[in-house]
């Protein structure tokens, strides 16, 4: 892929996730406005704003109602949730294009080189699961979620032994800090003989 193609593609993804954003902001300042009654909740702009964004709210209220929350505040929800997806697709758009890039210049690597890449790779791919680990366990999602089993199923060899030697700090779990920065030191030294 040229280097001209992967610009257009991180240009693309940046204005789309810009664009969400944006939206979701008009979305939320008419939602303010039309609570604290500086606009009527019954003109043409409210009701075409409820139109496109009621879709998009229905399921974080119901979400929020069931939670005990306040359901207005499913627009800020929303806001949130937007921004955190479109940081989230930035970063896969250039972790993909980074790593097409990598391929491309690999072509003509030696096994050393590709065996290398792979230890980084598996090494990435632990850390990244024990911070989706950590961040799932801060809002409420635990091990017997669907989506989060495999994830628990491929830290729990690395956290559990250190939990199960670490003295209690309360209710601060420091396994998984731990363990994240054993694979930080195993990585590198695995690195340094190969």
């Amino acid at each position: 892929m040229s280097d001209h193609a992967g610009e257009l593609i991180d240009a693309t993804v940046r204005a789309l996730a810009l664009v969400a954003f944006l939206l979701a902001g008009v979305l939320v300042l008419t939602n303010w406005a039309a609570r604290k009654q500086a606009i009527s909740p019954f003109g043409w702009w409210p009701r075409l704003v409820r139109k496109w964004g009621d879709p998009w709210l229905r399921p974080i209220e119901r979400r929020l109602h069931s939670a005990g929350a306040n359901p207005q505040d499913a627009p800020l929800w929303l806001l949130g949730i937007v921004l955190v997806a479109g940081v989230l697709a930035i970063s896969v758009a250039r972790w993909l294009l980074g790593s097409l890039a990598l391929l491309e210049s690999l072509q003509n690597a030696g096994l050393r080189t590709w065996l290398r890449l792979a230890v980084a790779t598996a090494f990435s791919l632990l850390s990244l699961a024990l911070i989706i680990r950590v961040i799932g366990s801060w809002l409420g999602v635990g091990r017997y979620t669907r989506w989060m089993r495999p994830i628990y199923r491929l830290t729990d060899w690395m956290v559990e032994p250190i939990r199960r030697r670490l003295p209690p700090f309360g209710a601060l779990d420091l396994s998984p800090l731990i363990a994240y920065v054993g694979i930080l030191v195993l990585r590198s030294l695995i690195l340094r003989f190969l």
